[in-house]
């Protein structure tokens, strides 16, 4: 239909306490979609924990989005590295994939970093993955150089390699606001 544009629909809003149970599942529903992608076993092995969702909320830094019948379908979970907001993760329940979700979830949480003060968004995502790299450099994210990334960034990305990610595929991306 011209003009359809599903993230219209998808109002994010601050996660409540009966959503935190959500959350991992649909991390794990998420994280299926990487079956046979040599992340595969890192995710799976890793999950988000529940003290983190419960922390995220706490700061406001949580957002779920709801489907049309009123089910958490996705969440994003923010930090704050050195002065810049962070994107620590995101998923979408794949059945929901495709639909705006994401891209809500997304542009509210900038939205929300802006009015925090924020001058960056900065994230670690995978660079073969459309849904990852691809879909942040279409909302206006850049690969951010190795040369300059801050020490926190370092330690992130150092943190992500003793877990075992195939570093040859994780870029660190950074978005002015």
């Amino acid at each position: 239909m011209a003009g359809y544009d599903p993230s219209r629909r998808a109002e994010p809003r601050l996660a409540r306490r009966g959503d935190l149970a959500l959350l991992p599942v649909i991390e794990q529903r998420a994280g299926e979609r990487l079956q046979g992608h040599p992340a595969d076993a890192v995710f799976a092995a890793s999950p988000t924990p529940v003290a983190a969702f419960e922390q995220g909320m706490l700061r406001q830094l949580l957002w779920v989005v709801e489907s049309e019948a009123g089910d958490v379908v996705g969440y994003l979970l923010a930090g704050v590295l050195d002065d810049d907001f962070h994107v620590q993760q995101m998923d979408v329940l794949p059945a929901h994939g495709g639909k705006g979700h994401g891209r809500a979830l997304l542009r509210h949480a900038l939205r929300q970093a802006v009015e925090r003060g924020h001058r960056r968004a900065v994230l670690t995502t995978l660079s073969d993955v459309p849904w990852n790299a691809g879909f942040y450099a279409g909302e206006g994210f850049r690969v951010w150089p190795r040369a300059a990334w801050s020490a926190s960034m370092r330690r992130v990305m150092a943190e992500e390699a003793a877990a075992g990610f195939p570093m040859a595929l994780r870029v660190a991306m950074l978005r002015e606001l």
